[in-house]
């Protein structure tokens, strides 16, 4: 039995989230069929981190066992010429039999992509969020800072969220602006965690939006979180802007790790 690592990259419009459904399509199902017909036998995906519909990954780490033998790179190109456009694989390697995508993860990173313009967005539809008002970026970076460290996350996470625990290690967040002189201003939100609750991301983007848009003080975000209270938080931000950067592992593990950009 081997076990094999995949990188993917998907458009998560294409899907309603990660996990296998019974009547909606799915990164899972996508893949998983395909898989079955390369290895010729059925197959069990696991992955990094299970995205919500409309949410985009850049580098999706997965993996699966198989008693086929393939060369590597059969199980990119095979896969690619089987997959639906939307969805690719950038790479392919042995591991381990106690990697596990999930389980073997120390961090996890998330980027946010906020179109910032008067005007809606057309050919950015779907690949960022986007809020009409004018942002200041430095009351957001001050905000963002007091979310640094192991808090309760309570206040920003979904209602249906299943998780055990509110409490996670937020190690990396970080707020910048990009001046494109076609499309209009981006603000590129960036977290990095152990892990992350359910809509966590995009009810963190809310909330710094509220505070960039002068509705709040980076001292009430603060407040917020201490509180403890989702009915206090800012709304949703839509998952259009949202993407999963990725996991980090043990070096051990010799998992690719691309230029994220994090700042």
């Amino acid at each position: 039995m081997t076990r094999i690592v995949l990188g993917l990259e998907y458009d998560g419009n294409a899907f309603h989230g990660w996990q296998r459904q019974k009547y909606l399509p799915s990164v899972q199902a996508a893949m998983e069929d395909a898989l079955a017909r390369i290895a010729a036998h059925p197959v069990r995906l696991h992955c990094a981190g299970r995205t919500d519909a409309g949410v985009h990954a850049r580098n999706q780490v997965a993996h699966f066992d198989t008693e086929t033998r393939r060369p590597l790179n059969a199980w990119v190109r095979g896969l690619n010429a089987l997959l639906p456009s939307f969805v690719a694989v950038r790479w392919a390697k042995a591991a381990d039999a106690c990697f596990h995508a999930r389980y073997s993860a120390w961090r996890r990173r998330y980027r946010y992509l906020l179109l910032n313009r008067p005007e809606r967005p057309g050919l950015w539809a779907g690949r960022a969020g986007w809020f009409h008002l004018p942002l200041e970026l430095e009351s957001m970076r001050m905000a963002a800072a007091c979310l640094l460290g192991e808090h309760d996350f309570s206040a920003f996470r979904a209602a249906g969220c299943q998780a055990k625990s509110a409490v996670k290690l937020l190690t990396h967040v970080a707020v910048h602006r990009e001046i494109s002189l076609v499309d209009g201003d981006f603000f590129v939100f960036d977290f990095e965690a152990s892990a992350f609750l359910q809509h966590m991301v995009r009810n963190l983007v809310g909330a710094l939006v509220y505070v960039g848009k002068g509705a709040w003080s980076p001292e009430y975000l603060q407040d917020v979180l201490e509180r403890r209270d989702r009915a206090l938080s800012a709304p949703t931000f839509p998952p259009d802007g949202l993407y999963f950067q990725g996991a980090l592992y043990d070096p051990f593990f010799a998992i690719p790790v691309p230029d994220w950009g994090f700042r």
